[in-house]
């Protein structure tokens, strides 16, 4: 791996640390120096992906973390009592991990901070290493610069341009153009349709590259940090920090490691470049 996004994390990782790191666009825990579980205020949480999805009824995730978040088990409380299997846990929350982690490593997010001992609600489900994770970022980075090379549409209001001629957009597409209000920036649809947001950003480079949607001017200062996010009806305050865990600090119990998860990455991996 090329340079590292995160000294920090980097350093935490080969310290073996156990908390939280806080950053101005997410929060990466870390239990023993692997990344268990990350938050971004930019990207729709476990919550809004499987409620959203349609894979949990709103009902079964509050009743989950009602009775688990005290404990820090709503993960365990959620297989244990059948509505999840363990498999799908593991795929919703590392789908949930990657993507708030992309936009938790953004370059000049702020300054960082670590709490140690800090742990999450959510309890444990599948660590991933501090390297791995700053690869995958790495890799995403590099797929959305050559869809197109403007990072300034990930962002602002997703403005649709409507002309007679132009590619048909797909199904998916379609959906994120309907909510393409001029005011709803990426992260607000992909809370709107409950998808990962990094899934959003796919499409809205495409779209932008095809015509349908457009290209802001880039700011001044637009190499040097992330763009700000504006505020609309469905965004939190920009910068704003991850809702507080319900629960006080604890350690995690061990995790064990699955070389299947391997193989759901690398079919993971393929079906976006297909999206």
């Amino acid at each position: 791996m090329r340079a590292a996004l995160s000294p920090m994390l980097g350093h935490l990782a080969a310290r073996r640390a156990t908390g939280a790191l806080l950053r101005g666009s997410g929060t990466l825990y870390l239990r023993d120096g692997e990344v268990v579980h990350a938050e971004s205020p930019l990207s729709p949480g476990l919550d809004v992906l499987l409620t959203l999805g349609g894979r949990l009824p709103a009902e079964g995730w509050r009743e989950a973390v009602e009775r688990a978040g005290a404990r820090r088990q709503v993960g365990r409380f959620l297989v244990d009592n059948g509505r999840l299997t363990r498999g799908e846990l593991e795929v919703y929350h590392l789908g949930a991990l990657y993507d708030a982690a992309f936009f938790a490593l953004a370059p000049g997010s702020g300054p960082a901070r670590f709490r140690s001992g800090l742990s999450h609600w959510l309890g444990p489900v599948r660590p991933v290493p501090a390297g791995d994770l700053q690869r995958e970022v790495l890799r995403r980075r590099r797929l959305l610069e050559d869809l197109w090379p403007h990072p300034e549409v990930d962002a602002a209001p997703v403005v649709r341009i409507r002309q007679a001629v132009l590619p048909a957009p797909t199904r998916r597409q379609r959906a994120l153009l309907e909510l393409a209000d001029g005011t709803r920036t990426p992260a607000d649809i992909a809370r709107r349709l409950g998808r990962p947001a990094f899934h959003v950003l796919i499409d809205v480079r495409r779209l932008a590259a095809a015509g349908h949607i457009q290209t802001p001017a880039p700011g001044p200062a637009s190499s040097s940090r992330p763009p700000a996010f504006p505020k609309s009806p469905d965004s939190p305050a920009p910068g704003a920090a991850p809702p507080p865990s319900p629960v006080s600090a604890a350690r995690f119990p061990e995790v064990s490691a699955d070389p299947d998860i391997a193989l759901l990455l690398r079919i993971r991996d393929a079906l976006e470049a297909r999206l």
